[in-house]
């Protein structure tokens, strides 16, 4: 597998927010989200490739029982599906973080999605970035691949929200799933930083428990900045 970083730190959004991880991240990514906060995953991908072997000792020296896989999209690896396999029959608590693009048996604990919505396009970034604007959008919702994603384990939705009227969109989106329950769904803030964190968690906070849902901030950004392997 093609690895960007492999580290310790705490879970910074949904359903295991605080909750000391090993976060395996690999490199590639299909889509390009112009807020990425990890564009050495995507933008401009970087990393080595590690047998799956390797990895699962890797993180076995941590002493942690929470892992995430996450990237770039860690989905589009063929080999997230043994690596998976291997860490589950070691005992640990596997999260694999996806966009909901690609399918792929990879057994987990928990599927942690987050569908991708018109907020993400790369041409609000300047024209270099639109280049990638058709392909983007060509991929970034699936609802295909999600419905087999959700039937095949647990789940979470997590939804980046950058404005208000990206709510609405949210709840287009879920009518998809209308028996989806609200306390499996999240709202977290788009924030690269500390200060964007904090201009837009308390009104989305409200609209969270208007409408049923829940709401993550991102210990990640409030602690450490963005920091790279934090």
């Amino acid at each position: 597998m093609r690895i960007a970083e492999v580290y310790s730190s705490i879970q910074g959004e949904g359903q295991f927010a605080g909750i000391p991880s090993v976060f395996v991240r690999t490199t590639g990514c299909n889509l390009r989200c112009w807020f990425c906060d990890t564009p050495f995953t995507s933008w401009k991908p970087e990393g080595q490739h590690v047998l799956v072997a390797d990895l699962v000792q890797q993180v076995k020296s941590f002493g942690i029982e929470h892992v995430v896989l996450t990237g770039g999209e860690p989905l589009l690896q063929p080999d997230s599906v043994p690596l998976c396999e291997q860490l589950l029959a070691a005992g640990h608590f596997v999260t694999i973080e996806t966009a909901g693009t690609v399918f792929r048996p990879a057994p987990a604990s928990l599927m942690s999605i987050s569908p991708k919505l018109a907020n993400s396009s790369p041409s609000r970034v300047d024209s270099a970035a639109a280049r990638w604007h058709a392909r983007h959008e060509q991929s970034r919702s699936r609802p295909d691949v999600i419905a087999r994603l959700i039937a095949a384990t647990q789940f979470q939705f997590k939804f980046v929200v950058d404005t208000p009227p990206d709510v609405a969109e949210i709840t287009a989106c879920l009518a998809a799933w209308p028996q989806v329950p609200g306390d499996r769904i999240w709202l977290m803030p788009q924030a690269r930083t500390r200060e964007e964190l904090l201009a837009r968690s308390d009104w989305l906070e409200g609209e969270s428990a208007r409408l049923g849902y829940r709401f993550s901030s991102r210990w990640q950004i409030a602690q450490f900045g963005n920091q790279r392997g934090k």
